[in-house]
């Protein structure tokens, strides 16, 4: 049990943290499912191919898992809400110059921003700052809470923000999702409590370094890491490519952007169970079976006629699955090193998520351009599914042994 964990004032004090953090991934994590609606009209603005603006989303994400660990750390020790406050800001300028620096170079700075600002505004730093004050009984259902609330920024955004870009243009759709991003900054003074929460779960309390290098050194924890390379991998293809490959097989936009919040409405409840699940049955094989179940979802939706709706059908399933990883995967690291750097140690799996990320967007506009198909594509998905089950099946869901000569943290 945590210190915090004893009183009403501390379950008044985390229930305020959850809050804030959930209302911060709302916003920041919803914006950021949107991007595959701005594929077709910012590419038909520059002339170009769909594979440019899908590169600059690769390289959004790329800079959104490689920050994420660094602003976790700064996090995990001067407190997330600080944090989180400049991540909003920088956040908001990465879509004011998408929209008004329209230019290839633009698109690049204003994705890369953006990156930065989901790196420092976005999940893992909400998830740190819950998993820092919450009781341990209740961590897994918070993080499932946590994670659906992002879901639910993806549902009710998607429709929104395709109703703006028909109505107003996708510039000035953009100009309005700034201004909720930067309204986060005041959301996130309700995280400053959570830097001052301490854990007495682990017998030594591991310095930074001393938790960097038990990561390093851990089986379990670099199975994992590799099964979330896949996360990225699946969430992202789908996301950026899904309108494409709808609009190829005569499925409009309006269907498009219906079967993404599918995704979003669906995750609400998958998230939540999964979450729940974690704090009963076994995480990892409960994270191996969502993998698993998505490789069957995705292979079924392509090989079967697409019409609107398996559309909505595909993205209904899909989003009972969507991200019901991140509890469960956060909750594993929370078993291996307890909560203390929980921001930063699930950063640096974040960031193999995010290669995965960048691996989906790129890879698939290259694969599309070059094919005019998405078909391979689909099939690598499938088959990282497959990886991904095995990884998370053999893991050890056990705390890692901490050598009695690691020095202690202060």
């Amino acid at each position: 049990m945590t210190a915090t964990s004893s009183s009403p004032l501390a379950d008044r004090r985390w229930l305020k943290v959850l809050i804030a953090g959930a209302a911060l991934v709302t916003v920041t994590f919803g914006i950021r499912q949107v991007f595959g609606l701005f594929v077709v009209p910012i590419s038909t603005t520059l002339e170009s191919g769909v594979q440019t603006i899908a590169l600059a989303i690769a390289v959004q994400n790329l800079i959104w898992g490689f920050s994420s660990p660094v602003f976790g750390a700064m996090a995990d020790r001067s407190g997330a809400w600080k944090v989180a406050i400049l991540g909003a800001l920088i956040y908001s300028c990465g879509l004011l110059s998408t929209a008004f620096i329209v230019s290839p170079g633009g698109v690049f700075l204003g994705q890369a921003l953006i990156g930065l600002g989901l790196g420092s505004a976005g999940i893992s730093i909400a998830l740190g700052a819950v998993g820092r004050v919450v009781p341990p009984e209740r961590r897994s259902l918070a993080f499932g809470l946590v994670t659906s609330f992002g879901s639910f920024g993806q549902f009710a955004l998607l429709p929104v923000t395709q109703m703006m870009i028909g109505a107003h243009g996708w510039q000035m759709a953009l100009v309005i999702l700034s201004f909720l991003t930067a309204a986060m900054m005041a959301m996130a003074l309700g995280m400053r409590t959570a830097s001052q929460a301490r854990t007495a779960e682990i017998a030594v309390e591991l310095s930074t370094a001393d938790a960097l290098r038990l990561a390093v050194r851990s089986r379990d924890y670099l199975l994992l890491t590799a099964g979330f390379f896949v996360c990225g991998l699946q969430l992202v293809f789908i996301t950026t490519h899904l309108p494409v490959f709808l609009f190829d097989n005569g499925v409009d936009a309006k269907t498009a952007s219906w079967a993404l919040s599918l995704v979003g409405l669906f995750n609400i409840v998958g998230a939540f169970i999964c979450g729940w699940l974690g704090g009963k049955i076994s995480k990892r094989k409960m994270l191996a079976t969502v993998y698993l179940l998505r490789g069957l979802i995705m292979c079924s939706f392509f090989l079967l006629p697409v019409t609107p709706a398996s559309a909505l059908i595909f993205g209904a399933a899909m989003g009972l699955l969507w991200l019901g990883t991140i509890p469960l995967t956060s909750g594993l690291i929370v078993t291996f090193f307890g909560p203390k750097h929980l921001s930063m140690l699930y950063g640096i799996a974040f960031a193999s998520h995010q290669v995965g990320s960048f691996v989906g967007s790129w890879l698939g506009g290259v694969l599309y351009d070059m094919t005019a198909s998405y078909t391979i594509m689909w099939w690598l998905n499938v088959g990282a599914a497959l990886f991904a089950f095995a990884v998370n099946w053999i893991i050890r869901e056990t705390p890692v042994r901490i050598p009695e000569a690691s020095p202690t943290a202060a």
